[in-house]
């Protein structure tokens, strides 16, 4: 009888091959090497260089980097596989002051090229080849950086400051767990297995749900908005006070290399449309027949059919790899290498870090994917976003590890794409009613979590910033956070008081201030590419793999300028909502 595939557990061996400490020994004693190589090579620095000293010192950088990255993907994935392992512990935070070390003993190349004439510096980047826009980035950063000595105490006290903090939250939220009665039966769960419960046909079920996650998160509050409150500070402290820069949230623009302009038009356009998804959720109430009439938070996310079917790991990964084969078979193929090199962590087990991600290590190495996969239909599509984040670092795979990184705001771009193939393929597959009414409301679910929610959290962290740096109380916080909630849901949704709570649950905005508004616009370019897509059919794929090819080495508005798109133009993201708005039609046709 054949053995039924079940979900994985990565293997890291292709990072670092037994015996792991003596291969990091190798890999920290080779980083020494090239560091000491490098600062050698600081005499060469001069504003005259040649372009044959230039590069010599390029290669060594670039070595560094490698090295730097191949360390820390083994500590963070190690990490991720079991948060509370104390070797990985350990291992993090060696890895953490290596890196900080290497970081300030590097840093003076940085300050050499940011303090050059500008002709000097136009020269040796229109010479340096695919590493033309990272040099572009670092002199965009000129008149946000400190002194080299100021620089070095940032990051020694980052290290055991802030970072730490930010990996203490990690720590305490990934013991999480949650008990609560389902069919009879008191269960606990990870955070991951408690989400499932949130589509779950049962009103009650999907309440209990919530308030089980948010009882534990209440218990914690007052440690994790301490947490919230400190990052907060210390964002604040570096990024207005010490580096000048307008606003919290310019300084992850800057990084975005996007124009404040440009996201205070995106966040915008979504809160003026918070009208279409509230008109979503008024349908979905009709449709799901609440006692009440009227949709709960409780239940934006259950299914409008009463279906708790689970799909087993091999049904899950058939389906994700078929829909990449209809749409390029070397897309398809790039993808199937995660498998092939077991680089795929889809197994639950207590410690793992919740949620998923894909890491992309260096540009020789398949990235490695980690999810939890329960047999939700959620958890198919969550395998073909993080599947479709391989393929984009796999399809960049040809630049330098300094320039194969795509920016925030295009690296949702094939993710979003890969789970529209997905549910695209389905639907065409499909032909009972009923059945395309729940995938039609699947997409428009995750078209809200991508979109509206994401804009709404950075909406919520703009203004959280301000009012904790102006003193504000927790409560004020809280208050901040459900006045939040209320305008995106109108009188569409009811919010019971436990989700002024929802923001402590909200990695992203610990881990990295702001990020979320790459979210929306990742999902709202992606509704306009997919667009394109149904209008040219194959001759789009070349165009759209250009785009991808890109990686991190050019500006994000020139990438998309060349598909023809114009970010700057509020009109550009209202064509997303009009997408979305076609789908509402479309479902209420079938309903």
């Amino acid at each position: 009888m054949d053995e039924v595939e079940k979900p994985t557990r990565w293997s890291l061996n292709d990072l670092l091959p037994e015996p792991v400490d003596r291969s990091l020994d190798e890999v920290f004693s080779k980083l020494e090497q090239a560091l000491v190589e490098f600062e050698t090579a600081r005499e060469l620095l001069i504003p005259e260089i040649s372009m044959d000293d230039f590069n010599k010192v390029l290669k060594i950088l670039e070595s560094i980097n490698v090295l730097k990255s191949r360390i820390e993907g083994y500590a963070d994935l190690s990490f991720a596989e079991d948060t509370q392992n104390p070797a990985a512990l350990n291992l993090r935070d060696r890895v953490d002051q290596v890196l900080t070390d290497m970081s300030n003993r590097a840093m003076f190349f940085e300050f050499w090229f940011k303090e050059l004439p500008d002709a000097a510096a136009d020269h040796l980047i229109e010479n340096s080849g695919d590493m033309r826009y990272f040099f572009e980035t670092m002199r965009r950063f000129k008149p946000h950086t400190l002194s080299e000595l100021e620089e070095q105490m940032i990051n020694l006290k980052d290290v055991n400051g802030i970072d730490a903090l930010v990996k203490l939250y990690e720590m305490i939220t990934n013991q999480f767990t949650f008990t609560f009665e389902v069919d009879g039966k008191t269960e606990t769960f990870t955070r991951d297995q408690l989400s499932s419960h949130f589509q779950n046909p049962a009103p009650e079920v999907r309440a209990k749900a919530y308030q089980e996650l948010y009882r534990v998160y209440i218990e914690n509050s007052t440690v994790l908005a301490q947490m919230y409150i400190h990052r907060v500070r210390d964002w604040h402290t570096e990024g207005i006070e010490l580096r000048g820069f307008s606003s919290p949230i310019s300084a992850r623009n800057l990084e975005n290399d996007l124009p404040d302009e440009v996201v205070d038009t995106l966040l915008s356009v979504c809160r003026k449309n918070a009208d279409v998804f509230q008109r979503y959720f008024k349908l979905k109430a009709g449709w799901l027949g609440l006692p009440s009439g009227k949709l709960r938070r409780y239940d934006i996310y259950a299914p409008l059919t009463p279906s708790t079917k689970k799909f087993d790991y091999a049904t899950a990964k058939q389906m994700v790899m078929d829909s990449y084969r209809a749409f390029s078979p070397d897309v398809a193929s790039l993808a199937q290498r995660v498998f092939d090199e077991n680089h795929l962590d889809s197994e639950i087990r207590p410690g793992k870090r919740g949620g998923a991600f894909c890491y992309a290590v260096m540009p020789e190495l398949t990235p490695w994917v980690l999810i939890n996969y329960d047999g939700t239909a959620r958890d198919i599509a969550t395998l073909a976003h993080e599947l479709g984040h391989a393929v984009h670092a796999l399809l960049a795979d040809k630049h330098s590890a300094l320039t194969q990184q795509a920016c925030l705001p295009l690296a949702e771009t094939a993710s979003v794409f890969a789970e529209m193939q997905l549910t695209e393929r389905l639907l065409k597959q499909e032909n009972d009613p009923s059945v395309r009414r729940d995938l039609l409301a699947n997409a428009l679910d995750d078209a809200y979590i991508t979109v509206m929610r994401q804009a709404y959290f950075t909406i919520f962290e703009k203004e959280a910033h301000e009012l904790i740096n102006n003193n504000g109380s927790l409560d004020e916080v809280t208050d901040l956070y459900m006045n939040n909630l209320k305008e995106q849901f109108g009188d569409a949704v009811e919010c019971s008081d436990e989700f002024k709570w929802e923001w402590l649950a909200v990695p992203h905005i610990y881990n990295s201030p702001f990020y979320p508004y790459a979210y929306s616009f990742g999902q709202l370019l992606v509704l306009a590419l997919y667009q394109q897509y149904r209008l040219e059919g194959e001759s789009f794929v070349p165009k759209y793999l250009k785009i991808l090819a890109y990686g991190g080495s050019e500006a994000p508005t020139k990438i998309l300028s060349e598909a023809g798109i114009d970010i700057t133009s509020p009109e550009f993201w209202q064509g997303g909502f009009e997408v979305i708005k076609n789908m509402i039609a479309e479902l209420e046709q079938l309903s």
